[in-house]
């Protein structure tokens, strides 16, 4: 037996999945398959647990077990504490297993409810990697950002959700935890789906280009050694947990790497394991090269000479270098860049009362 795979517990808050699922996509029926599917490239599950009152989830119930889940009754007839009571027994439940089981390495919990935070955290705590997996419309925002991972229902593989709610069938399971072949609060920035397209568009792979240049700038100053794929990964969910290739209309997260590649962003060589490459930053030159492409950006943005505003600059030049970070030059952050240019005579920064803003001119 492989002791290196990830032994994982399934708790599932059931009556937060059903009714979720039916309520957010035209009564649509909760299927518990895409999610092991989706667990299943992540490690061997071990324990199946789901919470409810199964008098109100008879065909449910049938599919569960057949899944070969555990039932754990919880009867709801005493009025508006009834849900405190599923809550408070499955969190007993993960908590007793945590002390209990030091084998189990992954705990999943599936639910939307903000309730169930204080539990990732004391898992965590406890040194268990944590995965959420819940509806996306009723997911607190509070509960992501608390877990390793966590996964959206409504995104996995296998899971068809209605043409009229604007989304399309997903083509994975909201990928691993590998940089191989296997898989925001938000990485990027704002550019989330808007609107009522029958098709959902991939989301803005210019602004991950640069999440992902900055993050392995990053790494290369901390780590000992190459940076491979699956660090890059696993840093990249450490920053947002529901972050997935999908979203930018990749399979995998080696794909996402070799299209990266391809565009010069980052560069590839083989590594110790196969599919599990080292990355790492192309020489784009110097700090020279890099304060000239500056001026050069703040030159032709200008116009007639105005002032162009700091906020935003940075984008500009990414259109220019895609996968700019000035970390790549030892900064810590674009103001520090752009202030090192200005000391070197490249360009000219102004602090302006009326925009409360930084300008950057050419001199």
């Amino acid at each position: 037996m492989d002791t290196d795979e990830e032994r994982i517990a399934l708790f599932l808050d059931y009556e937060n999945l059903a009714i979720g699922t039916r309520e957010h996509h035209r009564g649509m029926t909760f299927d518990l398959r895409p999610v092991l599917d989706a667990l299943a490239e992540r490690g061997r599950v071990i324990a199946r647990k789901a919470y409810a009152d199964w008098s109100y989830f008879d065909e449910d119930r049938r599919m569960l077990t057949r899944g070969h889940v555990e039932l754990i009754e919880i009867p709801q007839r005493m009025g508006a504490s009834r849900k405190n009571a599923a809550d408070i027994k499955m969190a007993v439940d993960a908590l007793e297993m945590a002390f209990e089981r030091e084998y189990v390495t992954t705990f999943v919990i599936c639910t939307g409810d903000s309730d169930f935070t204080p539990l990732v955290h004391k898992l965590r705590e406890l040194n268990k990697r944590v995965i959420g997996v819940g509806i996306k419309e009723s997911t607190s925002p509070l509960l992501p950002p608390a877990c390793d991972e966590f996964l959206f229902y409504d995104a996995l593989e296998g899971v068809d959700v209605p043409a009229s709610r604007g989304r399309r069938r997903r083509r994975g399971g909201g990928g691993g935890r590998d940089g191989g072949d296997v898989a925001t609060a938000r990485i990027d920035e704002g550019d989330a789906d808007e609107g009522g397209s029958d098709e959902e568009s991939p989301r803005d792979v210019e602004q991950l280009a640069s999440v992902i240049a900055q993050t392995v700038a990053g790494l290369e100053g901390t780590s000992n050694g190459p940076v491979l794929a699956s660090s890059v990964k696993r840093a990249l969910l450490r920053k947002d947990p529901t972050f997935s290739e999908v979203d930018y209309g990749f399979r995998a997260f080696g794909e996402l790497i070799r299209h990266l590649a391809d565009r010069n962003v980052v560069e590839l060589a083989e590594g110790t394991a196969k599919g599990d490459p080292v990355v790492s930053l192309p020489a784009h030159g110097g700090e020279v090269e890099a304060f000239t492409m500056l001026r050069d950006v703040v030159g032709r943005l200008s116009g007639d000479g105005d002032a162009v505003p700091l906020s935003g600059l940075k984008n500009q030049v990414r259109k220019v270098q895609p996968g700019f970070t000035e970390k790549r030059y030892g900064y810590r952050g674009f103001l520090q860049f752009v202030r090192a240019a200005e000391t070197q005579g490249y360009v000219r920064l102004a602090w302006n009362d009326d925009s409360e803003g930084y300008e950057v001119e050419v001199p």
